[in-house]
C-alpha cells in the first residue's frame, strides 16, 4: 500500500500545485467530504498524512488516525487542530508560516490607512451626491506622521508591519511576551507591556496566533484603556478580539474606527453589530491573498507531505515536543 494522503477540505480551484510535487513520488490525493462523518472517519483511519484547511480536527478525530504521521494546515494558524491530542498520538503538525507575510502586512496597513483617512465616509457621501469638505467627516482626521502604532505580536508579519510603518513616520510600540527588548529594537519598535501599548497607541494592530492566552486579548476592559481616538486593526485570528465588545465601543464612540479581516464566526453572522459600526471596514478573511501567495501555500503544503513521506521532519513543525515519541 502506498503513502496515503487525504485532504479534509479545501477551497482552491485546482490541486495541480500539490499534484506536481507529489506525483513523482507516486502519491495520490483523496479529497474528503466532511459532511459524511462515517466515510470521513474511515478515510482518516487509512491516512498516512492529512492536509487540512477549515474542518476542525478535535481529539476524537485525531484518535481515529492510527496511521497518520503528519497533519499539515493550509495556512499559518493551527488553532483548529487539537495540538495536545496530536502530540500525544505521536503525530507531527505543520503549518506554512511565511507564504503570505507581505500580503497580510500590507492588508493591515491598508485597513489602517483607509480607516484613518475616512475613505468609506467620503466614498459613500460622494455616491449619494454629497460633496463633503474635508472637515465634515467624523471623527476629525489628525496628521498621520508622529502618531503611534501598537503592534501586538512581533513575528514575521508584525516585523513587516513595523517596517512599513517606519516609512509612514509612525512611532512603533510592540507587545510580545516572547520577544526580547533588543529584538524589538532591531525591528524599530519599543517593547512595552500590553496596558502601556493600549494607553499610548493611536492604532493597535494584532498579529498573534490564537491560543488560550490570546483569546479575547482585546475585550471590554482593555478597550476602556484605549484612547477614544484609537483605531483597532485585526488580520490575525478572529477570536483574539472580542468583536461584540469592539462593536459596542464603536457604536458608543469610545473608539474612532476599526479594520477587521477575521471574525470569531466566519462568515460573520448577518445580525452582528459590526455590520453597522461607524468608520469600520470589514473584509472576508482575505488579507493573506495574492495569486503568488496561493501558489506558495499549496506548493509548500505538498512539500511538507513529501518530506515526511521520505522519512524527513517537516520544515515548519509547530509541535516540536512530539519529536521523542513521533511516529515518523
Amino acid at each position: 500500500m502506498g503513502f496515503a494522503v487525504v485532504i479534509t477540505d479545501h477551497d482552491f480551484a485546482t490541486l495541480e500545485p500539490e499534484e506536481r510535487v507529489l506525483r513523482p513520488l507516486g502519491i495520490q490525493l483523496e479529497v474528503l467530504t466532511p459532511s459524511n462523518r462515517t466515510a470521513f472517519r474511515s478515510a482518516l483511519a487509512r491516512a498516512d498524512a492529512v492536509i487540512n484547511q477549515f474542518v476542525p480536527l478535535d481529539a476524537e478525530l485525531i484518535a481515529a488516525m492510527p496511521r497518520c504521521l503528519l497533519i499539515v494546515r493550509y495556512g499559518v494558524g493551527f488553532d483548529g487542530i487539537d495540538l495536545a491530542a496530536a502530540t500525544q498520538a505521536g503525530i507531527c503538525v505543520a503549518n506554512v508560516p511565511d507564504y503570505g507575510t507581505q500580503e497580510v502586512a500590507i492588508h493591515a496597513i491598508s485597513l489602517m490607512l483607509a480607516v484613518h483617512r475616512r475613505l468609506l465616509q467620503y466614498d459613500s457621501a460622494l455616491r449619494q451626491g454629497r460633496w463633503l469638505r474635508g472637515p465634515q467627516v467624523a471623527p476629525p482626521i489628525p496628521r498621520l506622521k508622529g502618531l503611534t502604532l501598537g503592534i501586538v505580536g512581533l513575528g514575521r508579519i508584525g516585523r513587516t508591519v513595523a517596517a512599513h510603518a517606519d516609512s509612514l513616520g509612525l512611532h512603533r510600540l510592540t507587545y510580545d511576551p516572547y520577544v526580547s527588548r533588543s529584538a524589538a529594537m532591531d525591528a524599530g519598535a519599543v517593547l512595552v507591556d500590553f496596558e502601556t501599548l493600549l494607553r499610548q497607541s493611536d492604532f493597535v494592530t494584532f498579529h498573534t496566533p490564537l491560543t488560550a492566552e490570546t483569546r479575547h486579548l482585546l475585550g471590554e476592559s482593555e478597550i476602556q484603556r484605549m484612547k477614544p481616538s484609537a483605531v483597532v486593526i485585526n488580520t490575525s485570528r478572529g477570536a483574539v478580539v472580542d468583536t461584540t465588545a469592539l462593536a459596542r465601543a464603536l457604536h458608543a464612540g469610545r473608539l474612532a474606527g476599526a479594520g477587521i479581516d477575521v471574525f470569531e464566526q466566519e462568515p460573520l453572522r448577518p445580525a452582528h453589530p459590526l455590520w453597522t459600526a461607524p468608520n469600520t471596514i470589514l473584509t472576508p478573511h482575505v488579507a493573506w491573498y495574492s495569486e503568488e501567495a496561493t501558489q506558495t501555500l499549496t506548493r509548500r503544503v505538498a512539500e511538507e507531505v513529501a518530506r515526511v513521506a521520505q522519512g524527513e521532519w517537516p520544515r515548519a513543525l509547530v509541535n516540536p515536543e512530539v519529536r521523542p515519541t513521533a511516529r515518523l
